[in-house]
């Protein structure tokens, strides 16, 4: 006998309908069923088949939906259609289609949660909508007072946020790329005075080598023997 502390065995498993929910620039062109992914399935033979999944799955194509057919609570309205629109529509239409559906956060009772999610949607607008311009942002800012007002200070802080963490990420970018220009400039001069004119391919290679190469390089030059050992950098 087994400890009666013992927890009960699972002796099934729980049943799992599989579903898709695609949104992409066109239509869902691809099987419904798995073994449609699976090469040479159709013409395996079928005692071959029995022991290979090939269930059917439910295809949610949220292109296919208009705004009426799209039911659920607010939460799950609003991200279904920007999900439907960030990449079938222009940004001046996404972001009319956000400003329509960020009327459904009036739905929401407790507005700490309503305010909440509408941080995770500005972030995924903000994130998805890469050509945003700052008169954007500042619009979103000010539609928002309007519809719902509880997050419209969610909306300009985040929007100063992320912008600035984009202005950190330019300047960081700068400086790597300023520091590996640099970096080539130096590994360049000294081996052409080790060993001479340097191959124009081997040239071009430093010039596009990324900041550890470039590094990895410079600290060992002075214990090369030959180039070979700096073009082992660049062999792929």
């Amino acid at each position: 006998m087994g400890n009666e502390n013992e927890k009960e065995e699972v002796s099934e498993l729980p049943i799992v309908i599989p579903l898709v929910v695609y949104h992409g620039e066109s239509k869902w062109r691809f099987p419904l069923h798995l073994g449609g992914f699976l090469n040479g399935f159709e013409e395996m033979p079928q005692h071959v088949k029995e022991y290979l999944p090939n269930f059917h799955y439910l295809l949610y194509d949220l292109s296919d939906y208009s705004d009426e057919e799209i039911k659920g609570n607010a939460q799950l309205r609003i991200m279904l259609k920007l999900l439907r629109d960030v990449a079938t529509k222009s940004t001046e239409e996404f972001l009319r289609s956000f400003y329509e559906a960020s009327h459904a956060l009036l739905e929401i009772e407790d507005k700490q949660k309503g305010i909440e999610f509408f941080e995770i949607t500005l972030r995924y607008v903000f994130n998805a909508v890469r050509d945003l311009t700052k008169k954007d942002m500042e619009q979103i800012a000010r539609q928002i007072e309007t519809t719902f007002p509880e997050g419209s200070e969610v909306a300009m802080t985040l929007a100063d946020i992320l912008r600035e963490e984009g202005m950190q990420e330019g300047l960081e970018k700068g400086r790597q790329e300023g520091a590996s220009q640099a970096l080539a400039k130096t590994a360049l001069q000294l081996l052409t005075e080790k060993f001479g004119a340097l191959p124009e391919d081997l040239r071009e290679n430093i010039r596009q080598a990324d900041l550890a190469t470039l590094e990895t390089i410079l600290q060992n030059i002075f214990k090369y023997q030959s180039l070979d050992e700096v073009k082992k950098f660049f062999k792929h």
